[in-house]
């Protein structure tokens, strides 16, 4: 069955590279990004990690805790986490999910219930393992992207949709195309102009469906 937005998302146990969880608990208040990967040691994956590993001050920032999945033993993560490190110039400070059964991908609809990892497999045997998955403190699914073997995740993007997320959540709005924190936020239709001069103060109409404001800094 898909995973849709506001979905909650599967609780599972896990080991991995930082030992076991229960991801649920490991979640708690935070808010988290699990990111996908269909193999250890492939390059486009291993400058991901660097990246996600390179914004480790700005997840905190946001209260964010961030976690890796590689359909790949421990034993394989640990190696692997050592030529991350080498090739970003960083420090791998998260937690790679160890999903050998491939639970945690079929959980997450990333591959049919009836996949396998086949004898001498390569990436491409469990390619569509490529997503990224934003979770609230509520553990719903609030964003979900895919992304092919060949073209490598933008995590600035990434980091955008979370301050959005986060604001729309946090603050009762929704944000227009390309926002960035600090510019105007759209008034949802459902609330009329005379609550939204209470609630948000002056505001500029675009269209009788389109009304944007500033938040407060």
């Amino acid at each position: 069955m898909a995973l849709r937005i506001n979905d909650t998302v599967p609780d599972f146990t896990a080991q991995t590279s930082q030992g076991e969880i229960r991801f649920h608990d490991w979640i708690g208040d935070s808010w988290a990004i699990l990111f996908s990967h269909p193999k250890d040691f492939t390059p486009v994956c291993t400058t991901e990690f660097g990246a996600v590993a390179q914004l480790a001050d700005e997840w905190t920032k946001r209260n964010t805790k961030v976690i890796g999945v590689s359909v790949d033993p421990v034993e394989d993560h640990t190696r692997w986490i050592e030529d991350i490190q080498t090739a970003g110039s960083c420090n791998v400070g998260f937690p790679i999910i160890a999903d050998e059964g491939l639970e945690v991908s079929k959980a997450f609809d990333m591959l049919p219930a009836e996949a396998y990892l086949p004898d001498g497999r390569t990436p491409a045997d469990s390619q569509t393992v490529r997503s990224v998955f934003i979770i609230g403190p509520d553990k719903k699914l609030k964003l979900s992207m895919t992304y092919p073997m060949t073209v490598g995740r933008n995590f600035a993007e990434i980091v955008r949709a979370l301050d959005a997320l986060q604001t729309s959540s946090g603050q009762g709005v929704a944000t227009p195309a390309d926002w960035q924190v600090g510019q105007d936020v759209i008034i949802p239709t459902s609330v009329s102009d005379e609550e939204a001069r209470a609630k948000y103060g002056e505001f500029t109409t675009v269209l009788p469906y389109l009304r944007k404001t500033k938040l407060p800094a």
